[in-house]
């Protein structure tokens, strides 16, 4: 998955844009893109609804554990997953897997608590009522879904190779 940006093509234009020379600059922005879009349904939700009756506060908690799930992915590199470039430290490329499996962990928890306060909290309470509020927890919803992708997108998106 690390070279999917090496095979697009512009079209049917001959301009010959060298994908690779700026693939960490193009995941970097889409990465961010989503990172951004993501926080700001939550801030739009919650200038919306202001009240805790219609959008408990609590749920900010899904967002503030899938931000640090992205950092956490985004900490260590491949090369210290694999052992390329980092053997010291108190546990080594042992330590980088786990770090990187408890990232993946709380981005994956994060994203199925958003799922589950969407559908718990928001649309099987309310099909009772006639004018439903469902909006709040589609905003929890995509903005831990938006951090997720954007996580996977810079951790996987980018190459090592143009660091050296």
């Amino acid at each position: 998955m690390s070279g999917f940006l090496d095979g697009i093509r512009c079209g049917d234009c001959e301009c010959n844009v060298d994908w690779g020379e700026r693939r960490n600059t193009i995941a970097s922005i889409a990465a961010g893109v989503l990172f951004f879009t993501g926080w700001w349904i939550i801030i739009d939700a919650a200038v919306k609804y202001p009240a805790q009756d219609e959008f408990h506060h609590a749920y900010h908690t899904c967002g503030v554990i899938a931000t640090v799930a992205f950092l956490m992915i985004n900490a260590v590199s491949n090369g210290q997953v694999r052992g390329d470039s980092y053997s010291e430290g108190c546990m080594g490329q042992t330590g980088a897997r786990v770090w990187l499996f408890i990232g993946f962990m709380l981005a994956f928890g994060s994203l199925i608590a958003s799922m589950w306060i969407l559908f718990g909290g928001f649309v099987v309470p309310r099909e009772s009522t006639l004018s439903p509020t469902v909006y709040p927890g589609i905003a929890v919803f995509f903005q831990n879904a938006f951090i997720f992708f954007g996580g996977l997108v810079f951790k996987f998106g980018r190459t090592e190779d143009l660091w050296q």
